[in-house]
């Protein structure tokens, strides 16, 4: 109980730092705050619960949380920008070096010692696609993009640079080795690491870039696999939601919890 005692004063206090109101609305009923609701999601995310069973098992704990239909509801109101802030909040500050990369999430999660069992073929790969930058230094997950679609790697790279401020360092595979994405980073000042593609020697701004590639420190790219590797062995390499932007705030809370250290 203590444990469970600290989460919700962390999460009292990181809306308290943003300046979010008490309520979830302010016309609404008053009878569950803000944080109650956030608390309810994140041990959702951490413990792979549905909206039923976190309600009946904080409630088993003694405490006291929305219903699982208004949970169900608030997840559709809550702005996901809310969790992209706590998630930055989070992740510490400043950063020096962050590495991009792209991961998928299953929205399937069959038993396969059944499907093995009726004989039946895997079933068709039904993931949605989640684009991440990673501090390398403190191993925390900084700001996050999820696609309900499968895309290119470098599409969501200018999305993620834009709400972080990087003094640094970008690392990337060389799916992010692009004339815009070096000439992106040069104006902000951010030196890049990105594997270069084979043949390609063109561009102006690849060309200032690659002055000071280094393969020795290219590897440190590394580290965004083992986070997602972490993140996915903790919290489920899957998704319990259906709805798109209900997908988004849990893939934000499994990174609000493994940014806090919230084990199993």
């Amino acid at each position: 109980m203590k444990k469970e005692e600290k989460l919700s004063r962390k999460i009292k206090r990181l809306l308290r730092r943003l300046g979010f109101p008490r309520w979830l609305h302010h016309f609404g009923p008053k009878k569950f705050e803000l944080w109650q609701h956030i608390f309810a999601f994140v041990v959702m995310a951490v413990c792979r619960l549905s909206l039923r069973r976190v309600e009946k098992f904080l409630a088993m704990l003694s405490y006291k949380v929305p219903t699982f239909s208004a949970l169900c509801k608030s997840r559709k109101r809550i702005s996901p920008t809310l969790f992209q802030k706590l998630m930055a909040l989070t992740a510490g500050y400043p950063h020096q070096c962050v590495a991009i990369d792209s991961t998928g999430i299953s929205k399937q999660n069959p038993s396969h010692h059944y499907i093995k069992r009726i004989d039946r073929k895997r079933p068709v790969k039904n993931y949605v696609k989640q684009s991440s930058l990673f501090d390398v230094q403190r191993r925390t997950f900084v700001s996050l993009r999820v696609r309900s679609k499968p895309r290119h790697d470098v599409k969501d790279a200018k999305y993620l640079l834009k709400r972080v401020e990087v003094r640094s360092t970008l690392f990337g595979d060389t799916a992010y080795d692009a004339e815009w994405l070096h000439e992106f980073c040069f104006n902000r000042k951010i030196q890049t690491q990105i594997k270069p593609r084979k043949n390609v020697k063109k561009g102006f701004y690849r060309r200032k870039q690659m002055k000071n590639y280094s393969k020795d420190l290219y590897h440190q790219r590394s580290l965004i696999e083992s986070g997602f590797s972490s993140l996915k062995r903790k919290y489920g390499g899957f998704t319990l939601a259906k709805n798109i932007q209900a997908i988004k705030t849990e893939a934000c809370c499994k990174a609000i919890a493994y940014n806090m250290r919230l084990l199993n």
